[in-house]
């Protein structure tokens, strides 16, 4: 999953993929690559759920004086 295609993703969408692919990784099953792999989107959609996050709690965080 690339930068760009991540940066399209909502908030819900990114965790919904991330709960998922973490449900994945603990089921286990997948060959080292394949766990790599997934942990790699796994990250960048962690990074996506962050940036939500931090965007909403500036907007919702009162400016200091």
């Amino acid at each position: 999953m690339t930068v760009e295609k991540n940066d399209e993703l909502g908030y819900e969408q990114a965790r919904d993929e991330l709960a998922s692919i973490t449900a994945q990784l603990e089921g286990g099953g997948q060959s080292l690559e394949e766990s790599l792999a997934l942990w790699e989107k796994g990250e960048a959609l962690a990074q996506v759920c962050e940036k939500w996050l931090n965007t909403a709690s500036e907007r919702i965080t009162p400016p200091e004086e």
